[in-house]
């Protein structure tokens, strides 16, 4: 399996080079150069196969000539042994037709385990391979920081640092990444949002000299492995609810696009998914361009589900390149313009290819709230859900009244990670599970600098992690 970059301009590249780059040295993503499908009597085998089963088989066809099903099952065994749940990724009826996939067991209760807890050990295999070492960079909305760091703290060969926007993440969200104690991790806080914390991050990444200097790597859905790794709990879900019979839906509450774009790989690999549903909150850059076909960056606008306070949809491009067959120079213009200008339109044939593969639909902060309360209310107290997830049911309910299709809601995170939110909706406090029962007790370290790619550059090369 070799992978080509959106912009068409990075050759072609093995996995094993994709996943320690990241991001392609053109500024684009890498994808598979031709999409592998695991065929209808592999899903069906797969049909009771337990979760880290599922998922090394869904990476096995992307990591050809790099790791073997039975090293990914290996490695998926150890990574979610510690989740919470024995079933990884539980599924939680609401009602005759409504699901909750929920994918908040891991060590620091949101998706992006699912992902990074695979990362982490593969990076560390093949920088053994290799005999040599990586400094990752990654940004972080909320999530992806504290995931990374679980997965990468006091593992050899590797550094950390992650860039989170300045007082604009829940406290438990910044403590579980600051309070890390690991010498080969630190935090900076960048006075700016989410978007500038990744620009910073794609900056860096296109400075030639730095790149070669420090040997970064990337933990962002950037990073083509986590795409492929969060694919898996779309197959596992899907088979659980019988899609080869019947074909299920997904609604992915998502403000970079990596999530549900995980469900359209899934779909490429020949799950029969009916319907993918992008839900966003006020920051709608996603629900705005389905709904006109302009993808025009605005203002960012804090949010209760500040993970998704984001103007600016990384993995968008990866759609684009494929919307366009594969057109990498047709995407560069597009991103350039995007950059110049702020925006850029689409023509009305490739406008109805997107609307053929996803829906899209946004929640304001009032409906938010109203839908964490009404189904607290509805289950007498027995579902709890964060703000994330409340933008997803709140989408999907709207989206799909009267269809008989099963829909399946993602339940990104556990909802002691917003506990005001959830608190000022229901009027309980949800608890932290036991292992982080003294975050607040524990002390941070964290880095505050300007939105400045310069700034975080020079501390890079100056931070020397404690042996």
């Amino acid at each position: 399996m070799m992978f080509v970059s959106t912009r068409g301009r990075a050759g072609r590249r093995s996995f094993e080079d994709v996943l320690l780059a990241g991001l392609a040295e053109d500024g684009g993503l890498f994808l598979p150069e031709r999409w592998p499908e695991l065929g209808r009597d592999r899903l069906a085998a797969l049909d009771g196969a337990d979760y880290p089963a599922t998922a090394a088989a869904v990476l096995a066809p992307f990591t050809e000539g790099c790791f073997s099903e039975a090293e990914l099952e290996a490695m998926a065994r150890e990574a979610y042994a510690g989740f919470a749940h024995p079933a990884v990724a539980p599924l939680r009826q609401l009602d005759p037709r409504l699901w909750l996939l929920e994918l908040f067991f891991g060590p620091t209760l949101a998706f992006k385990d699912f992902a990074l807890q695979l990362l982490g050990r593969m990076f560390e295999r093949v920088l053994a391979r290799r005999s040599s070492e990586i400094t990752i960079i990654g940004a972080t909305s909320g999530d992806t920081g504290s995931a990374a760091i679980a997965a990468v703290a006091g593992r050899a060969r590797m550094r950390i640092v992650i860039l989170h926007p300045h007082e604009r993440i829940s406290p438990v969200q910044r403590r579980q990444m600051t309070t890390v104690d690991a010498p080969n991790v630190a935090n900076i806080a960048i006075r700016g949002t989410f978007d500038d914390c990744q620009n910073i991050v794609k900056t860096l990444f296109n400075d030639p000299q730095l790149r070669k200097e420090l040997n970064l790597a990337a933990v962002n859905s950037i990073n083509w492995a986590r795409i492929a790794a969060q694919a898996a709990y779309y197959v596992y879900a899907g088979l659980r609810l019988g899609c080869l019979a019947r074909p299920v839906g997904f609604c992915v509450p998502t403000g970079n696009f990596g999530d549900v774009y995980a469900g359209h790989v899934a779909r490429r690999l020949g799950l029969p998914i009916d319907r993918l549903i992008i839900a966003t909150n006020r920051n709608d850059i996603l629900a705005r361009f389905f709904a006109s076909g302009e993808y025009r960056i605005g203002d960012v606008v804090p949010t209760i589900s500040p993970s998704m306070d984001i103007q600016l949809a990384s993995n968008f491009e990866r759609l684009l390149f494929e919307l366009l067959d594969g057109d990498g120079p047709a995407v560069a213009e597009l991103m350039g313009r995007l950059s110049r200008e702020g925006a850029f339109r689409v023509p009305s044939a490739v406008h109805a290819r997107a609307c053929a593969l996803f829906a899209a639909g946004s929640a304001r902060e009032e409906e938010t709230k109203a839908t964490i309360a009404r189904w607290y209310e509805r289950t007498a107290g027995a579902v709890l859900v964060d703000p994330h997830t409340a933008v997803g049911l709140a989408v999907a309910e709207r989206f799909d009244r009267g269809s008989a299709r099963p829909m399946v809601v993602l339940a990104t995170a556990h909802p002691a990670k917003f506990p005001d939110a959830v608190a000022a909706a229901t009027g309980r406090r949800p608890e932290l599970p036991v292992h982080l029962r003294d975050l607040f007790a524990r002390e941070e370290r964290f880095t505050v600098l300007a939105a400045d790619a310069t700034a975080v550059a020079t501390f890079l090369r100056t931070w020397h992690p404690n042996p």
